[in-house]
This record gives structure tokens, sequence and C-alpha cells, in this order.
């Protein structure tokens, strides 16, 4: 005894534990419809669509308060319903793949902006250290001459020297000890935009990450793919 010797009766009952059993989906309906005439009438029954309705969608499925809108669901058939409430949920989660895309792009573009605005106070905080250990170097220098002039040799301390101990006006002692601190409060600094910006760069490599993945689409990728690689593909075969 083949399958095609069961009667229609015990092919429907299969069918209708299949869709309540979550065993068989609207893709398996379709693929049975168009595998016989037999088949095809019997995934046609409303009962069928109906358990599938109710189960997919068991929200909208849900009897509408307008009457003329409830009225209009009972003319329609179960199978038609279904496709139009598909459709409608298809086009939500488009959307909803749109807004994640878009979230993720603002992240990833938040982020960039904070590894530029880290980038640029780095430089500045670098150019501060840079200013700071030049005017250092400098009071060095004149501490240096101060002391010889004042100590050592006085005969040996050349007239530029002279001059630059003259034009200084500042103790130089105090302002040492305040260059001294501010490189290593910019030292600091300088270290904390570094490990922020490491932070700020391993989070920019998950949101770009997490935006490939909201972007992903196998359809279209594959198709694309298939675009790309066609030209090569005939290379190959002519040669």
């Amino acid at each position: 005894m083949s399958a095609s010797d069961l009667p229609d009766e015990l092919w429907a009952r299969v069918l209708e534990l299949g869709a309540a059993s979550s065993a068989l989906g609207f893709r398996d309906l379709c693929c049975l419809a168009i595998a016989s005439r037999r088949l095809g009438r019997l995934s046609f029954h409303p009962a069928l669509w109906s358990a599938l309705l109710s189960r997919d969608f068991p929200s909208q499925s849900q009897p509408s308060s307008s009457s003329s809108t409830s009225q209009q669901q009972q003319q329609l058939h179960p199978k038609s319903l279904y496709k139009t409430k598909f459709e409608r949920h298809k086009v939500r989660m488009a959307e909803a793949r749109r807004r994640a895309v878009f979230e993720a792009e603002a992240r990833v573009l938040a982020c960039r902006r904070r590894l530029a605005d880290l980038e640029e106070s780095m430089r500045a905080e670098g150019e501060r250290m840079k200013a700071a250990a030049q005017e250092l170097d400098n009071l060095e220098r004149v501490r240096r001459t101060s002391v010889a002039l004042n100590v050592w040799q006085p005969q040996l301390v050349h007239g530029r020297q002279k001059q630059l101990v003259q034009q200084c006006t500042v103790p130089v002692d105090s302002r040492l000890s305040d260059l001294n601190m501010e490189l290593k409060v910019c030292k600091q600094q300088i270290a904390t935009y570094k490990n922020s910006y490491n932070k700020e760069k391993h989070k920019l490599n998950e949101f770009e990450e997490a935006l490939k993945r909201a972007k992903y689409h196998p359809l279209q990728d594959t198709h694309t793919s298939g675009i790309i690689n066609e030209p090569r593909a005939k290379r190959k075969k002519l040669k």
C-alpha cells in the first residue's frame, strides 16, 4: 500500500496534526500544494490555514472591535488572510532591521567622534608637555649658568648666558618645581587619555561587528557576490 492509496480523510488528519504541533509550517503547505493536485486541494483546506494563522499570529488573529473589519476577515480565505498578515509582518521586520542598522551606524559614528576628541586631547596635552619640557630645559640652563656665575668661574660664563640669566624674572627653583609637577600631570593625563582611547577603540570594533551583523542579508550578499565573481568565472571558462 502506497501513500497515494491513503484516503483524503487520513491525509487531512495528518496535515491537521502537523499544523497543530508546529511540525508543519506555511512553507511546507506551499510545497505540498505544488507536489500534486490532490495534495494541493488538501493543503488549501481552511482549517489548516486557520491553525497556522492562530499559531503564527496569535495577537493579530483576535477578533477585531470593528464589525466591518471582522466581516471582511470572515469573508477572506484563511490562506489569503495569512498571506496579508505575513506581508505586513515582513514589512515590519524590514523596518526593524533598518532601525537596527541606523542605531548601529549612530553608535559607530558616536564612537568615532569620541576617538577623534581623545586624539585631539592627547595632541593638545602632548604639545603642553612639550612646551613645559622646553621651558624646564631652559630653566635648567639658567640655573646652571646662575650657579656658575655666582659660585664657580664667572669668567667662563659667556655674554649670552649672562643675558639669559638677567632676562629670567621668575624664581627659578619654584618654577622648576611647578614645571616638574606639570610634566607629571601631563604624563598622567596622557596615560588616562590612552586608556580611554584603547577602550573606545575596542568598543568601536564591537560596534562595527554589530553593524556588519545588522547589515548582513544572506540573499542580497549571495546575489552581490555572484555578480562580483561572475566575470572571473567567465574568464576561467575562456581559459
